[in-house]
């Protein structure tokens, strides 16, 4: 842990929905939920909008319709969009310092302290994070970002989490444990929901209750290594350096599970879970992956991995799923389970795969009541919501022709994105970042006026 507040970590506020409703601005201040679109797809980013209805990320995509009104939409990611975006910002925060740690698409560390001549007082760095913040949503068309500055990793990303959206949070040397003190445990670096489990059984829930154990019960309870760990994080004891890393080559999430675990029934509903967990951390990541491996930990510490590689990279929960469950079919469990991971490796920036989902469903189309689709669609009594049979009833073994949010141009009427998609047309608004609300149109699906176009600019 450094002397001075001169770590900063940055993230972009719900980053992939922020990205639509710029480029959308019919869907400015609606919810909106990025990510698959399938019956098992998985929620990527919710705007803040979505989440006040309790969507978030890592959400199943079909609970999130359930829980968002009539209105919202659901999109499917647009990685060359995110990735535009991202370089700006990480840009920008490269000209402050060379040493910027790129944790994914929308947040990275930064080494203040590597700085050339910054004042790294706590009112010297807030200057320059408020001037960083200001920037970003400059040269970005809008996006707002957060920023937590402190004398360690794990502060300063707390600290960018405690006032989002477009907050700022600078933690001054010696205020650590004050800021730690009140804080769910949850926030500590390495504990999940299973070691969350196991220690509100102790009776701690607070990061004040877990500073008050001592290091040998925690070694006791979990291991030298974590419970070690889990001593001197909640004491803010945490000396990782910003580094320069190269980009993620894997994704994966796992669960340590309190008791052995010999109920495949228990397992795959945990493999279910884990399956999400990755989609989603893939999805922060705007990417696809080749390859899915599962992790089994036996009770006696010995661990299997098995492996399958994909014929066209996915991203789909779903069928990271069907694979995980493929690979654990081989492992014998009849010992007990003590771990269970779902990774993800080769890793790319766009997707070919032949997506598989269960029974049909409709996608839902933001229709604010107001909007009319031309050509030979009906037209909608205000407040009744349209709904078109789209990417997520598509059960065949070619990807549907238009995926919702896609960006789309037509010769004559120019470029916009599609709304919705099924039955052999899609419809498409027509409008851009720097245009009002855009009017509606359908066209047959194979119309050979329209064509995929690039993300716009902002």
């Amino acid at each position: 842990m450094r002397s001075v507040a001169s770590i900063m970590h940055l993230d972009l506020d719900a980053f992939f929905a922020a990205v639509e409703q710029r480029d959308k601005p019919s869907l400015r201040g609606k919810p909106v939920c990025v990510g698959g679109v399938g019956a098992r797809g998985v929620v990527a980013t919710a705007s803040y909008e979505a989440r006040k209805f309790g969507a978030r990320s890592a959400m199943p995509t079909a609970e999130a319709r359930r829980r968002c009104p009539p209105g919202t939409a659901f999109l499917h990611p647009r990685g060359d969009a995110y990735r535009a975006s991202s370089r700006v910002v990480m840009g920008i925060l490269r000209e402050v310092s060379p040493v910027v740690e790129q944790v994914s698409v929308d947040e990275a560390y930064v080494d203040l302290a590597a700085g050339s001549g910054l004042d790294l007082s706590p009112d010297g760095v807030r200057a320059v994070a408020q001037q960083i913040i200001a920037e970003i949503s400059s040269a970005t068309g809008g996006l707002t970002a957060s920023a937590g500055i402190a004398s360690s990793k794990m502060l300063a990303k707390i600290g960018s989490d405690l006032e989002k959206p477009a907050g700022l949070v600078v933690v001054p040397p010696g205020r650590e444990l004050q800021v730690l003190a009140p804080l769910s445990v949850r926030v500590v670096s390495g504990i999940g929901p299973a070691t969350e489990a196991r220690l509100r059984s102790f009776g701690v829930e607070t990061v004040a209750d877990l500073q008050r154990m001592e290091r040998t019960d925690l070694v006791s309870i979990f291991g030298a290594a974590h419970g070690g760990s889990l001593h001197e994080l909640a004491r803010a004891r945490d000396d990782r350096e910003v580094v320069v890393e190269r980009e993620a080559k894997s994704v994966s999430a796992e669960e340590t599970f309190e008791h052995d675990v010999v109920d495949r029934e228990i397992l795959d509903a945990e493999l279910v879970s884990l399956a999400r967990r990755t989609a989603a951390r893939l999805g922060k990541s705007a990417a696809f992956a080749r390859t899915v491996t599962i992790k089994a930990r036996q009770h006696d510490f010995s661990t299997a991995t098995r492996s399958e590689t994909l014929l066209h990279p996915t991203g789909d929960a779903g069928v990271i799923l069907d694979v995980a469950r493929r690979l654990l079919a081989g492992i014998d469990v009849s010992d007990g389970l003590r771990l269970l991971g779902v990774g993800v490796s080769g890793l790319g920036t766009h997707a070919q795969e032949q997506l598989r989902f269960g029974d049909p469903e409709e996608v839902q189309l933001p229709f604010d009541g107001t909007d009319t689709p031309e050509a030979d669609v009906p037209a909608t009594p205000a407040g009744d919501v349209r709904r078109t049979p789209g990417p997520a009833a598509y059960n065949g073994e070619a990807p549907p022709a238009w995926w919702p949010g896609e960006d789309i141009a037509h010769t004559e009427h120019g470029a916009g994105w599609v709304w919705g998609s099924g039955l052999g047309r899609v419809t498409v608004r027509f409008e851009g970042p720097t245009t009002g609300p855009g009017r509606v149109r359908t066209f047959a699906s194979d119309d050979p006026e329209l064509s995929k176009a690039d993300p716009p600019q902002w």
